[in-house]
């Protein structure tokens, strides 16, 4: 299936077990950046590399045997799907327990296989938090067209025809009937504003988008704007440089591209409150280790982290608390487990306590406060 919702990744963070190893498999196949064979060739390389690493791992034969599956159904897997227009993969097994999952991604991740008790889905949040359910509105004076455009992908939705003409013939005793056509004419232009204005307000009753992007002439976007349900202004982030009569491709090249320069601005931003916050001593801490206490007792609303940043922490098998290094945890008095990437644990909770998690492009002024930090639900 598509990776499409969040509650996609909730409901397979989810997943655990105690006593095999789930495998986590991420495949960049896009076919723009290498061809068929090359790609399979990397996935054999990956998993043959994570078969090295399999050899000096202390496991148990049938926690050694429930990998090597899940490892032979990958790269058949990867065999078998050759033909997918997707960008990418994410594979997730477990053998032992006969867990299977498959997603199939917008966004070339970077190549990788992780061996953990539970399915790594940074990959999946990171790819997730690029996108946003968009509808694109185009409007002229001959017809008004509504699309969808969601992860990578364009649909059209809705056309309406109309027929305003543009030019004012002159004539008439001192113009009164240049002046009569061109009442009429603003009348008809009004009216299909209105009527298209209405429209998109009734998608967004059935659809949800969380952006709205515009095309239309100069001339009547001020009344266009006007006539939008206040709702829809909310949602209004840009205007395309694009006409009705352009094709999908055109569109949808030119929303993607508005759509990553409004995401680099909402990065900006956010990072901009959180070092206000920060330093006017308010809900929002810095670094990893008090970012892990505060996830510990469900304190944060919101977690930002850079991009690919991971460190080595441990966790407690009973209470699921997060340290950096701690040996015994406070809680349970009990020896925590050691974990490749405390960062990913992290990203976990958020998801399990519902808080959001934000993914900030470095550089950024988030690197000089320890690439990690988190809005707090409120202050102690």
């Amino acid at each position: 299936m598509k990776l499409s919702s969040q509650q996609q990744i909730e409901n397979l963070a989810r997943f655990k077990n105690g006593r095999y190893l789930t495998t986590s498999f991420y495949l960049n196949t896009d076919k723009g950046q290498q061809n068929r064979k090359e790609i399979l060739v990397s996935a054999k390389n990956i998993v043959t590399a994570a078969g090295a690493r399999l050899e000096g791992m202390n496991l148990e034969k049938d926690q050694r045997a429930s990998v090597c599956a899940d490892m032979d159904k990958i790269l058949e897997f990867c065999s078998l799907n050759q033909a997918t227009t997707s960008k990418g993969f994410g594979l997730f097994s477990c053998r032992g327990e006969n867990f299977w999952e498959e997603i199939l991604l917008p966004h070339p991740p970077r190549n990788r296989l992780i061996l953990n008790h539970n399915p790594y889905v940074r990959p999946l949040s990171q790819i997730l938090g690029r996108y946003r359910r968009i509808c694109d509105f185009l409007i002229s004076r001959k017809e008004a067209k509504w699309h969808s455009v969601y992860m990578g992908e364009i649909t059209h939705l809705e056309t309406m025809t109309a027929d305003v003409p543009k030019q004012v013939r002159t004539g008439g005793f001192m113009g009164t009937e240049s002046q009569h056509i061109q009442r009429h004419i603003e009348a008809h232009l009004e009216d299909l504003v209105k009527k298209a204005a209405q429209r998109t307000f009734e998608i967004f009753k059935r659809d949800q988008f969380d952006w709205l992007f515009l095309s239309c002439e100069d001339s009547f976007h001020e009344d266009l704007e006007r006539f939008l349900h206040p709702y829809l202004r909310e949602r209004l982030k840009g205007r395309l440089r694009v006409k009705t009569t352009d094709s999908s491709d055109k569109i949808l090249k030119e929303t993607l591209a508005l759509e990553e320069q409004l995401n680099l601005a909402g990065e900006e931003e956010t990072v901009r409150r959180f070092v206000a916050e920060l330093e006017r001593g308010g809900r929002a801490v810095s670094g990893i280790k008090e970012t892990l206490r505060r996830l510990n007792v469900a304190e944060v609303q919101a977690l930002l982290v850079s991009h690919n940043f991971g460190t080595e922490g441990k966790i407690c098998p009973r209470c699921r608390f997060l340290y950096v290094d701690e040996t015994v945890c406070p809680t349970c008095q009990i020896k925590t487990d050691s974990l490749p990437d405390v960062v990913d644990e992290a990203i976990e909770a958020a998801f399990r306590m519902h808080a959001e998690t934000r993914h900030v492009t470095p550089p950024s002024k988030l690197d000089h406060y320890s690439k990690i930090g988190a809005f707090l639900r409120y202050k102690i």
